[in-house]
């Protein structure tokens, strides 16, 4: 995965300014800022919202609302196991919790060594070759359980 800068305010503000005139500012920034430092801190949400001339709670609710801003740094590697009904009934849910175990975490969060981060996702649009999962914005069907513990080995 990339690496991203440390969290600094003047340049948070910064790609705050530059997007903030855009038509429907607040989504295009909170990705800048996720792209930028890997997460969204929450210090930069009254930045966001002064900026925007938006209240707090709006902007912490569409940070909250949207599953891919992170509130904190994800691991090296992002790993993502598809939840929905169709991954479901081809046996997904074997699949997490072998991920679980093998990584010694829960859904949502990182490795101690902060190698990976375990996330739900719920539809990869994969559903005629199901089950999927995405490693790093790599996308992989029919996954089994071979195919989870070479991700895991691939990831380090």
């Amino acid at each position: 995965m990339a690496s991203h800068a440390p969290w600094s305010s003047d340049a948070a503000r910064a790609i705050i300014i530059a997007k903030s005139a855009m038509p429907g500012a607040l989504l295009p920034i909170l990705h800048a800022l996720q792209e930028e430092f890997g997460y969204i801190d929450r210090q930069a949400e009254p930045l966001i919202a002064g900026i925007l001339n938006l209240s707090r709670a709006e902007v912490h609710g569409v940070v909250t609302f949207y599953h891919d801003f992170r509130d904190k740094a994800a691991g090296r590697h992002v790993l993502k196991l598809c939840r929905a009904e169709s991954c479901q009934a081809r046996g997904s849910e074997a699949l997490a919790a072998r991920a679980q175990a093998r990584l010694g975490i829960a859904f949502g969060a990182t490795t101690a060594d902060g190698r990976m981060t375990l996330e739900p996702v719920y539809c990869l649009g994969l559903c005629p070759v199901s089950p999927a999962a995405m490693l790093d914005g790599k996308v992989v069907a029919r996954l089994d359980a071979a195919g989870l513990d070479a991700m895991l080995a691939e990831a380090g």
